[in-house]
C-alpha cells in the first residue's frame, strides 16, 4: 500500500501533466499493460501479510525504511512481487513495504544530448560530417520503465539513426538551406516513434555541418568567381549608362552652342579654384567651332 502525504500546488500539477494528445497516447499504451489488480496468489499474500507484521512489530524504526521522498521533477514507479503498483508516485512523500516493494526515480525535467559527429553521403553523393543536438523530457514515468529497458539510450540511438537516413535523402544544397525545416521533420519523426516509450522529443537542431578540405576549396573558388563575373557585368552596365547619358548631352549641346561655352566656362571655375599653377589659355569658341565642322 502506498499513500502520497504531500500536496501539490496547482502551478506544479500544469508544469509535469502532458498534452491532450500526449494523454490520448498514453492511454493507448497502457491499455496493453493488463489489469494491475490480478491476484498475486497465495505466496504473495503470504509475504505481503508478514511484511506488514515485521513493520508493525518494528515500529517506529520501520518507519525510516518505509518512507521515501521525491523531488518536484521526479516521479516514483512502484513494483509489488514484481507487479507494477498503480501509477507513477510524487512529488513528496510516499510509503512503500520493505521486502515486497521496489521503486526506481524518473527524472521529468528537460535532458538534452549531442550526438556524435555523422559521417553521412548525401543524395548528390557528397560526404559530410554533421553534428546535432536533440531535446527531450519524459512525460509518462511508467511507460518509460515498463516498455523499454533504457529510454534515454534508446531515444539517443534513435536520434542518430533517424539523422542518418534523412539526410541521405537530401543533397548539400538543401541541407545547408533549410536547416530550420529538416529539424522540424525529425522532431516529428523521432516523436512518433517515442511516443511508445512515454518521450516527447521537444527540439532538434542541427549544430554543425562539417565539409571535406577539397569541397571547401571548390565552394570557395565558385563562389569567388561568381562574385568577380557579378562585378564585371554591374562595371559593364555603369558604362553604358554613362556612355548612354554622354551621348544625350552631346546632343543637346550640338542644338545649343551656348551650351558649349556655357560648359567650358564652368571647367575652367573648377581648375581655378584647385590653387594650382595651370595655366590656361582660353580660345575663342567660334574658333573651335570652325575646327570642329571642317
Amino acid at each position: 500500500m502506498s499513500i502520497t502525504l504531500s500536496s501539490q500546488s496547482e502551478m506544479s500539477r500544469n508544469r509535469v501533466e502532458p498534452a491532450a494528445n500526449e494523454e490520448n497516447d498514453t492511454k493507448v499504451i497502457l491499455q496493453s499493460d493488463g489489469d494491475q489488480s490480478r491476484s498475486a496468489g497465495f505466496c504473495g499474500y503470504l509475504l505481503t501479510f508478514f511484511s506488514y507484521l515485521v513493520v508493525y512489530l518494528t515500529f517506529p524504526v520501520s518507519v525510516w525504511f518505509c518512507m521515501k521522498i521525491v523531488q518536484e521533477y521526479e516521479r516514483a514507479v512502484i513494483f509489488r512481487l514484481g507487479r507494477l503498483l498503480g501509477g507513477a508516485k510524487g512529488p513528496g512523500l510516499f510509503w512503500i513495504i520493505p521486502c515486497v516493494d521496489t521503486f526506481r526515480k524518473v527524472d521529468l525535467r528537460t535532458v538534452s544530448f549531442d550526438m556524435p559527429p555523422q559521417e553521412v553521403l548525401t543524395k548528390d553523393s557528397v560526404t559530410i560530417m554533421v553534428d546535432a543536438v536533440v531535446y527531450y523530457h519524459i512525460f509518462n514515468p511508467t511507460v518509460s520503465i515498463t516498455k523499454v529497458e533504457n529510454a534515454n539510450h534508446a531515444t539517443q540511438m534513435l536520434a542518430q539513426t533517424t539523422l542518418r537516413n534523412m539526410l541521405g535523402t537530401k543533397s548539400l544544397a538543401d541541407i545547408l538551406k533549410d536547416r530550420e525545416e529538416m529539424s522540424e521533420q525529425m522532431e516529428a519523426v523521432l516523436y512518433a516513434a517515442s511516443k511508445n516509450w512515454g518521450i516527447k522529443v521537444e527540439r532538434v537542431e542541427l549544430k554543425d555541418v562539417k565539409l571535406p578540405t577539397t569541397l571547401q576549396r571548390a565552394m570557395a573558388a565558385e563562389a569567388e568567381a561568381t562574385r568577380d563575373a557579378r562585378a564585371k557585368v554591374i562595371a559593364a552596365e555603369g558604362e553604358m549608362k554613362a556612355s548612354c547619358a554622354l551621348k544625350e548631352a552631346a546632343n543637346v549641346m550640338s542644338e545649343s552652342p551656348s551650351a558649349l561655352q556655357l560648359c567650358y566656362m564652368q571647367t575652367l571655375t573648377e581648375i581655378a579654384s584647385e590653387r594650382n599653377s595651370t595655366i590656361v589659355f582660353p580660345l575663342p569658341i567660334d574658333l573651335i567651332s570652325n575646327f570642329m565642322k571642317r
